[in-house]
């Protein structure tokens, strides 16, 4: 299946594709989220980025792999696909909404739903503002009525994720980071969940309440970690890894966004696709907040 593309956006992961992380075979075309018509029936569509999951929705089949890793991906007018990676795009969101959507809001959904098991009224500590899977975690839990707090580097970026339901945050550059946190968790007894897409969980495990769950999905401040096994199994605390997710769980974050229970991905800036690069370069420095996209056409 061959879908015009209108808009593209990046990830993170696509900095590790572009430094050879994943062995992708050059020439490559990187780019794992999309939106645009179908070239053989012209509706409107966003790509599911997460190619042959299979049938265990527990974790991915063996041939799983993500768009842009081997697979041409979304930095391209054109994009080949499997048939069944293809959804219609919701209504309310214009192209670079929708291609903001796919894997940042695919991958926070299942985080946060299938495998952290949050829960309306439970809290929620949410690393990293600023960045796409951590603002679409804020729109989801806030939306479900979780209790939302934050960590970033910025007061600024603190008072962003607020308009979109957070109820405070603290910045990461403090030393006890996770302290503070805990404080604005309720009774001050730690959270429910900790929603880790940076890195930080051997510093984010001691903002869990007991018996709290610590999902783990992403490592761009750091790549290892160090616990302390006694305080982690006397505090009876699950750790949980996951990344992108099935094609149940995208039609389960689409029928969210269709129903209006969650808004638009917010979008940081577009550049033009002859501008990749310097789009890279923005994205590494770190300074946005929310998606950055690229228009296709």
């Amino acid at each position: 299946m061959t879908v015009r593309l209108r808009a593209g956006a990046l990830n993170w992961h696509d900095v590790l594709v572009r430094q050879g992380k994943y062995g992708s075979k050059l020439p490559h075309v990187p780019g794992a989220d999309g939106a645009g018509t179908r070239l053989d029936t012209g509706e409107e569509v966003v790509v599911l980025p997460s190619l042959w999951w299979g049938d265990d929705e527990s974790a991915p089949a063996p041939g799983w792999e993500i768009l842009g890793d081997h697979h041409a991906g979304t930095y391209a007018e054109l994009v080949t696909v499997p048939v069944d990676c293809v959804r219609p795009k919701p209504q309310g969101l214009n192209w670079r909404e929708a291609a903001a959507l796919p894997l940042v809001g695919l991958t926070t959904h299942r985080a946060l739903f299938a495998r952290g098991r949050l829960c309306k009224d439970e809290s929620l500590l949410v690393l990293g503002a600023g960045g796409g899977v951590a603002t679409m975690a804020v729109q989801l839990a806030a939306a479900t009525g979780a209790k939302v707090v934050v960590t970033s580097s910025s007061r600024d970026k603190v008072d962003n994720a607020r308009e979109l339901g957070a109820e405070g945050g603290v910045r990461y550059t403090d030393d006890d980071w996770w302290e503070q946190a805990k404080q604005l968790s309720p009774g001050g007894l730690g959270f429910d969940v900790v929603l880790d897409p940076v890195g930080s969980w051997q510093e984010a495990v001691h903002a869990l309440r007991p018996g709290g769950r610590l999902v783990v999905l992403g490592a761009s401040r750091r790549s290892d970690a160090v616990l302390d096994v006694r305080h982690f199994y006397f505090g009876q605390y699950d750790l949980l890894g996951t990344t992108m997710g099935s094609p149940r769980d995208f039609d389960g974050l689409l029928s969210l966004v269709d129903g209006g229970v969650v808004g638009a991905p917010v979008v940081d800036r577009a550049f033009p696709l002859d501008q990749a690069a310097e789009a890279h370069e923005y994205l590494e420095r770190g300074g946005g907040f929310g998606k950055i996209v690229l228009d296709c056409e």
